[in-house]
Parts: structure tokens; C-alpha cells; sequence
């Protein structure tokens, strides 16, 4: 579980700091706050999963592992990843006060009040934040391990002798 924990925490810390980055640095950039930005900054981090699966099958595999141990460990990875994402996360909301709910949902419509209140309970909080990077690390451990099965792909290096 080492390399879910250090590549998952890589991945999580990597992707809400550039984020959070963002927010606090330029908080009205369309750049910052555009999906297709934060997606693309969850994918390039969750690069980790492959890094981590391919570490774990060259050093404790022996440069061979089958597709569901790779699968496994990419999903290890990944729910490290979105376990720190929505705890760093959290812990921004309450040292900021919670302004983002208050600058997010802004208006007196009755589904906005609604969302707001939902958005308000931290358990509800917490899974809508963890359903914005899960499915990018489906992807990516199911990717990881397709590919990471074949030996022949980015083969471990031997020492010369």
C-alpha cells in the first residue's frame, strides 16, 4: 500500500494545489475557473497512477504483473488520490469561511436556495467533490493497467554488469 499512498497523495496534492492555486492567485481568470482547465489539471496529475502501477510492477513484481493486481493498485492510487482531494478541499472551505459556497451559489431562486443547502452538509459536499475526480481515475487505472500489463512496455531497466 506504500505506492497507493505516496502516488495517491502526489496525485491529490498536485491537482487541488494547482486549483487552489488558481482560485487564490487569479480568482477571475476564465482560465482558472474553466472546467476543460481543472479536468485537464486532474488528468495530467493522475498521470501518477500509471507512474505508481509501473513502479509497482517493475520493483515488487519483478517487471511482470497481470491486469487485475495492475487495475488494483491504480484504483489503490486513485482512491488515495480522491480521499486527499476532498480533505484538502475541506480544509480550504473552512479556512476560508466557506466563501466559495457564498460566491458560487449566489441568487434567490428556489433550486439555487435548494443546491446551496445540499452543497451546505459536508457529506453531501464531500461526495460531489470526490464524483469530480473518481471517474478520472477509473480511466486512468483502467488505461494504467491495460497497458502496464505487457512487459515489453516500458521494461524495467537492469543494472549493467
Amino acid at each position: 500500500m506504500r505506492y497507493a499512498l505516496v502516488y495517491g497523495l502526489l496525485s491529490g496534492t498536485v491537482i487541488i494545489a494547482v486549483i487552489l492555486a488558481g482560485m487564490t492567485l487569479a480568482p477571475n481568470s476564465p482560465i482558472f475557473s474553466s472546467v476543460w482547465f481543472g479536468y485537464l489539471v486532474m488528468f495530467v496529475a493522475m498521470t501518477f497512477i500509471f507512474v505508481g502501477v509501473r513502479r509497482y510492477r517493475d520493483l515488487e513484481k519483478g517487471g511482470v504483473i497481470r491486469f487485475l493486481p495492475a487495475l488494483g493498485m491504480g484504483l489503490a492510487i486513485a482512491l488515495v488520490a480522491v480521499a486527499a482531494y476532498v480533505l484538502i478541499w475541506e480544509i480550504y472551505l473552512a479556512a476560508t469561511h466557506y466563501a466559495f459556497i457564498d460566491k458560487y451559489f449566489r441568487g434567490s431562486d428556489p433550486e439555487i436556495v435548494a443546491l446551496r443547502e445540499w452543497y451546505s452538509n459536508p457529506l453531501n459536499r464531500a461526495w460531489a467533490t470526490a464524483q469530480e475526480l473518481a471517474p478520472v481515475g477509473l480511466i486512468m487505472a483502467l488505461f494504467s493497467a491495460a497497458l502496464l500489463r505487457n512487459p515489453r512496455l516500458l521494461p524495467a531497466k537492469r543494472p549493467a554488469q
